[in-house]
């Protein structure tokens, strides 16, 4: 039997518009490098990995490997940081910025300084751009702002784990001091991200709540009278409404922005097996 389509069904395939928007969750530039060397330590490799920039592959000589044979397994931390074409290095700059702008891997193209820069500029460009981006030690407002974002709504609320494999080194401050010197430009973007975040999360919150105190007022004013206002006195209602919002607002003073971080290692939580439901 054939189907037979008509000229509006056809037109109503072509209404359907796929659109794509970038999001990304940063991490602690310390304990996520940590994390890193755990995972390589276990075997993980990233040979898989292309790296194609501005249509191609990085060269062995622009590339060259930390180690020779089939894995890096069983690396002490100390060889992990020695290494200096480990990838593991500013990785949250690198996979956020336009590498194009550097020449790609091709080290000898801008002057490492101008380099590291332009690299810090293009990925908090890009990461301002971005639809959504949420902090690993920051899970709740991560979560809070992923919904209002997309206007989903997750099932369960995010949970908090600190017994994380990056908690779990034992580390001297040289040591830290080595990785965060390692990871400059992740350590400034992370900074910068933080700054970001909070301000995305305050405005957020103050424009809910903004919502909420309008519909309260109004809902009290409608249960007080008991009747229908005219239309000259019901825009007068509704600015009256409103001022006493923004005064309330005012005396408020904004929240305090309380933050999630535990000790002087920031924890860290689960993003996985999070289900999500339409509102």
């Amino acid at each position: 039997m054939r189907c037979v389509h008509s000229t509006a069904q056809k037109q109503s395939w072509l209404t359907y518009v796929l659109k794509f928007y970038y999001i990304t969750l940063l991490r602690d530039p310390v304990s996520r490098y940590l994390s890193e060397w755990r995972h390589v330590q276990r075997g993980a490799t990233w040979k898989t990995s292309l790296h194609m920039c501005d249509g191609r592959t990085p060269t062995p000589e622009e590339l060259p490997s930390c180690y020779e044979g089939s894995d890096w397994s069983g690396c002490t931390l100390q060889q992990f940081m020695d290494c200096p074409y480990n990838l593991a290095n500013n990785r949250q700059v690198r996979m956020l910025a336009d590498l194009s702008l550097v020449g790609c891997y091709n080290m000898s193209t801008v002057p490492e300084k101008k380099r590291a820069q332009l690299l810090l500029d293009s990925a908090k460009k890009n990461l301002r751009d971005m639809a959504f981006f949420g902090l690993t030690e920051y899970q709740r407002k991560t979560q809070f702002l992923f919904e209002r974002t997309f206007r989903l709504r997750f099932i369960r609320p995010f949970m908090q784990y600190n017994s994380t494999r990056a908690a779990g080194v034992d580390l001297d401050n040289t040591t830290i001091q080595r990785i965060e010197e390692l990871n400059e430009l992740d350590m400034e973007l992370y900074d910068y991200a933080k700054d970001l975040f909070q301000q995305r999360y305050q405005y957020t919150r103050q424009q809910e709540r903004r919502q909420q105190r309008i519909k309260n007022h109004m809902q009290q004013s409608h249960q007080g009278l008991g009747i229908n206002l005219w239309p000259s006195h019901s825009r007068q209602s509704l600015v009256s409404k409103l001022e006493d919002v923004e005064r309330e607002e005012r005396e408020e003073g904004g929240e305090g922005g309380r933050t999630e971080e535990v000790g002087n290692r920031l924890p860290t939580e689960d993003y996985m097996n999070q289900i999500i439901n339409r509102w």
